[in-house]
């Protein structure tokens, strides 16, 4: 959709990925708990397009009009970006703890919390 000003006769238009940028950042989010991994490279193609769009933007700042959900996905972007990359050094301690046949049994899970709380 363009905004028309009629006072300066000047047409707006909305910046081409700024819808893209902020269903990264949700999905980037929503996918931190996928071992981390698909959360970053979410939040990474995210803010690649807010900044190819925020450098679009700088060129003629009064020809576009949705710069504010740039803005937004791109905070999503690194919430999702950050919290991946915890949930990623998480498994990988927890690999390296308890190993990997304690993360796919149960119950030597269990024996292996017990020893950790010291029971």
């Amino acid at each position: 959709m363009e905004e028309t000003n009629f006072n300066n006769f000047e047409t707006k238009q909305k910046l081409p990925n700024a819808t893209a940028v902020i269903i990264l950042g949700v999905l980037s989010i929503i996918t931190c708990c996928c071992y981390g991994v698909l959360g970053i490279l979410l939040g990474g193609v995210g803010l690649y397009l807010a900044k190819k769009d925020t450098a679009v933007y700088n060129t003629n700042p009064s020809a576009y009009t949705n710069f504010g959900n740039i803005k937004t996905g791109k905070i999503l972007c690194i919430i999702g970006i950050v919290l991946s990359v915890l949930y990623l050094i998480y498994m990988i301690w927890m690999i390296s703890y308890f190993g990997m046949e304690a993360l796919q049994d149960p119950e030597l899970m269990q024996e292996k919390m017990r020893e950790l709380m010291g029971q």
